[in-house]
């Protein structure tokens, strides 16, 4: 971006403001040029950061989610339901790392908050949950993760009866041939939510429901044929006209890891595996990734999306510890590398601190100017697993050692 380029952006993103304009200049000297720290200094900034975003009210009401993150356009955003349904598996995992206990009381905040918003029926709001937001397929699914940690690592029996309920929902919209196309975003079918099956697929093992372990494998049974000769989905992107996200293509892959450690499905690990190896063999030597990819694994734009990129460091190290080869282990290093760069540890300004961005520069088209609070969860949990060669989530007990 061009200085003239500035005063073509959009109003809506307040361009002339200090803060932004800061911020854009300094991407306008190149992205992903911060010094890279010790993991535990980078985990501390997301962590502090992701706290930030619980505590923040800036005119919401919200009384233990986490704010969706910080725009140009909105400042701090409401909480979000959807992605602090994940989060508390990731402040779960980071508070023996950090000899925080603290954390565990603000997961336990995020649970009763998720708790309060769902449905008789078991659904759970979309969006933000404002009035008139309908369910969404992925979105349940991710708080469905958070009531499966509640339940498995907390001991809640509430998170237990409220996961069930959830996922007799999501198993009841699901279509014949294993696809969601209602409760949908945008309308259309997604591969992606591969990751929000994982977690019904994790209620279904420890709930011992044999009919969401059922409907996980039709889901992923479904998305299989989606997979190309080059690894690469489709049917994955947000809407059916663009390239998928390299982040919505590590939440196919994750979710295909995942499901098949859970119901010991080798196809599903196969599938996986596949795709991560075809994007791993286009990462370039500094970790960058491109923000989309077509079949066969062509690179579309110019910038990051960071967030993918932390995702896919979570994918490449899980295959490491599945697989033992380390050049799944060698890729997710350069990843986490590459999204060090991009967080600024010791700025003046708490909006920027310990932040991730969407994407780098910051005015990618991923999350443009942006500082989602997803991001620095997949920061985190990468950063934690690479730290202990352990799994965030951890497997739950009942399907450690699974079989089929």
């Amino acid at each position: 971006m061009n200085p003239s380029t500035l005063i073509e952006l959009p109003l809506r993103y307040k361009p002339w403001r200090a803060r932004h304009l800061k911020l854009v200049i300094r991407d306008m000297g190149g992205a992903a040029r911060q010094p890279e720290g010790e993991h535990l200094a980078h985990l501390r900034g997301a962590i502090d950061w992701l706290c930030r975003a619980q505590d923040v009210r800036d005119g919401h009401t919200d009384a233990g989610g986490v704010a969706a993150g910080w725009s140009f356009e909105d400042g701090w955003l409401p909480g979000y339901p959807e992605t602090t349904g994940y989060i508390i598996e990731t402040f779960l995992a980071a508070a023996p790392v950090l000899g925080c206990l603290e954390l565990l009381d603000r997961a336990q905040r995020m649970i009763d908050w998720e708790l309060s918003l769902q449905a008789d029926d078991g659904a759970f709001p979309g969006h933000f949950g404002e009035p008139g937001s309908h369910p969404v397929i992925f979105n349940q699914g991710q708080i469905m993760h958070g009531l499966v940690a509640g339940y498995t690592q907390l001991g809640r029996q509430d998170c237990l009866e409220a996961g069930l309920r959830a996922g007799h929902w999501l198993v009841a919209q699901q279509d014949a041939d294993g696809c969601y196309r209602k409760f949908e975003h945008n309308g259309v079918p997604h591969v992606y939510n591969t990751r929000a099956i994982w977690a019904l697929a994790a209620m279904g093992v420890v709930g011992n429901e044999a009919g969401f372990i059922a409907a996980a494998r039709r889901n992923l049974d479904w998305a299989l044929t989606q997979q190309r000769a080059s690894g690469w989905f489709a049917t994955n992107a947000f809407v059916p006209t663009r390239h998928p996200f390299t982040h919505t293509i590590a939440y196919a892959i994750r979710g295909f890891i995942e499901v098949g450690v859970l119901l010991s499905e080798p196809r599903y690990l196969q599938a996986a595996e596949a795709a991560a190896r075809g994007i791993m063999a286009v990462q370039r030597e500094d970790g960058w990734l491109a923000g989309t990819y077509a079949d066969g694994w062509v690179a579309h734009g110019s910038y990051a999306c960071v967030t993918g990129v932390a995702q896919m460091a979570l994918c490449w190290l899980r295959l490491a510890q599945l697989t033992g080869d380390e050049r799944f282990r060698s890729a997710a290093q350069r990843a986490i590398d590459y999204v060090k760069r991009t967080q600024r540890l010791d700025d003046e300004d708490e909006v920027v601190r310990g932040a991730i961005p969407g994407s780098a520069p910051i005015w990618g088209a991923y999350s443009r100017f942006e500082f989602p609070n997803w991001a620095a969860k997949f920061f985190a949990d990468a950063l934690i697993m690479d730290l202990g060669d352990s799994v965030v989530p951890p497997v739950p007990a009942a399907a450690r050692g699974r079989a089929r």
